[in-house]
């Protein structure tokens, strides 16, 4: 009887499945109507890839650095109810901060209350792409376990796609919690990630996430961890940033030796492909939902902003992680440096890529207290 009264208050799973992305902004502190559990539904989009999965027979390991790799991502495992405290007051600035938009009409013509409200929103669709970008890695992760063809490349993807969600679950409790705004998926970051799930070559997954997506992400929440005024945001990056510097730092080592043994014309595709996801990621700057939330002319708010240098500056920080790991692995070849050129960003192909492993900084153990 028990047993019966218990799987009558269960949920029943509903799933509805589509192939459009939903473009709905949710906002947590809105009371939303109470659902019975009949009603509750789950909504997947649909994507769909011809993967190609192996098995490995051999369990050798050939590289003690992925090895090791391997084992700190074990060693500094982190849990996102007890690790971080969420109890902690948010902190919010009662300032208006003196910015580039100051300068751009529509802007200026809204009250203090209103550019509060645009500063909340811009914030929280910077948050919600952080959190879409986790489950694209989470998902790429998963299909990593099953198509790289190496025991070491296997255990380290399935290592990495628990970290990814992690990092799922973190953002979502944030802006639930915290943030109270969820925007949808931007564009450009939707078409990089169907770009990477959707392709059948193990190699390029690997390469579209943990060199470019996992790069700029990198930079990214570097950038936001120091100017954040939230201690809890603050930390969830600070774990966050730890798990990504070893994605990259494994991405990098174990691409350039399988780089090296392609031929010309399989490292010039893969240069290309990775040169055309850059220049998707580029859209990733732009919050357009924002500005459509807010009535204004997307092309317009777009051209002030590359105009005013603040999103050539952002891509500049950006690109600076992911370049010189491309020219680490050998995929700035002589025929995509020009498009580099073009794009503003072949300069920082000197810099120092992420293969120079420093132990001594990832094998610092996880406090939160400095």
């Amino acid at each position: 009887m028990k047993l019966q009264n218990v799987a009558k208050s269960r949920k029943t799973m509903k799933v509805k499945y589509t192939e459009e992305t939903p473009r709905k902004i949710r906002d947590y502190e809105e009371s939303e109507p109470e659902l019975s559990a009949e009603e509750v539904e789950d909504i997947a989009e649909i994507f769909r890839t011809p993967l190609t999965g192996t098995y490995n027979w051999d369990y050798s390991v050939q590289d003690n650095r992925i090895a090791k790799l391997y084992e700190l991502g074990k060693k500094l495992n982190w849990n996102v109810s007890m690790d971080i405290d969420w109890d902690r007051p948010l902190v919010e600035s009662e300032d208006i901060p003196q910015m580039f938009w100051d300068e751009y009409p529509p802007y200026k013509k809204l009250s203090i209350e209103q550019k509060r409200e645009f500063l909340r929103h811009r914030g929280a669709s910077q948050f919600s792409q952080f959190l879409h970008g986790e489950q694209g890695a989470l998902l790429v992760a998963s299909q990593l376990v099953s198509c790289a063809p190496t025991y070491q490349a296997k255990l380290y993807a399935a290592s990495q796609a628990f970290d990814e969600a992690r990092h799922v679950e973190a953002f979502t409790k944030y802006i639930q919690k915290r943030s109270k705004l969820m925007y949808p998926v931007g564009s450009g970051l939707k078409s990089l990630l169907d770009k990477i799930l959707t392709d059948e070559r193990w190699d390029l997954k690997l390469i579209g996430m943990q060199i470019i997506i996992e790069g700029l992400a990198l930079a990214a929440f570097n950038t936001a961890k120091a100017v954040t005024p939230d201690p809890v945001l603050r930390d969830i990056l600070h774990l966050i940033i730890r798990d990504e510097a070893r994605h990259v730092t494994f991405g990098v080592n174990y691409l350039e030796d399988f780089i090296e043994n392609l031929t010309e014309e399989e490292r010039e595709d893969r240069a290309m492909f990775a040169y055309e996801a850059c220049v998707i990621s580029k859209e990733r700057l732009f919050p357009t939902d924002v500005f459509r939330k807010f009535g204004w002319d997307e092309d317009e708010a777009r051209q002030f902003s590359n105009k005013a240098g603040f999103a050539t500056e952002f891509q500049r920080l950006l690109f600076s992680r992911v370049v010189p790991n491309l020219s680490r692995i050998g995929l700035l070849t002589d025929e995509v440096r020009p498009l580099y050129d073009k794009l503003g960003v072949l300069e920082f192909e000197s810099h120092s890529p992420d293969g120079d492993i420093s132990w001594a900084e990832l094998e610092k153990p996880l406090d939160l207290s400095a």
